[in-house]
């Protein structure tokens, strides 16, 4: 991988997250943990997906939000975007698993950019749902890239993946 331009590109939540059937706050998203890792691992370029309108901070509220995006098939605005894309040929895309795919800003982010013949990497943090249906997502969504068998990772363990993401890139 060493030898293509690499974009690590993600989505998390900070704050009040569902992990190992209880609510906790954290102060970094497991989905950013992992992020980071796949950072160091390849020295790959990062960006995080953020939208104009923050989620609430209560998880139980933040759930019926994106319930309701879900089911109008939303597009949240976004408040940055990738200013080079084109300079990229691999994308390790991350997010949480939230309704069998991913958070609706990331079928906003990947709408904004033209993905042809690039390659994308998903993973997605999770607690115990893997990653439903957003590898088909992703597929629909970007039918002229290369879209590799991504990477499920159990929110609650994130901190110890570092191995797994280093197996799974290579």
């Amino acid at each position: 991988m060493a030898k293509s331009k690499i974009l690590i590109v993600y989505y998390s939540r900070k704050g009040q997250n569902y992990v190992g059937s209880r609510i906790v706050n954290l102060p970094v998203g497991n989905t950013e943990v992992a992020a980071k890792m796949a950072q160091e691992i390849t020295g790959g370029d990062i960006f995080e997906i953020c939208t104009v309108k923050s989620y609430p901070v209560d998880y139980t509220e933040t759930t019926e939000v994106a319930t309701v995006e879900k089911r109008t098939n939303a597009r949240p605005e976004l408040s940055s975007y990738v200013v080079n894309m084109d300079q990229y040929d691999t994308i390790i895309l991350g997010y949480p698993n939230w309704w069998g795919t991913f958070p609706m800003a990331v079928f906003t982010f990947l709408e904004e950019y033209d993905f042809t013949g690039k390659t994308i990497l998903p993973f997605c943090t999770h607690e115990g749902s893997g990653l439903g249906g957003s590898e088909r997502d992703i597929r629909k969504l970007c039918p002229d890239a290369k879209v590799l068998p991504g990477l499920d990772i159990r929110g609650g363990s994130v901190k110890s993946a570092g191995d797994a993401i280093k197996s799974w890139l290579s």
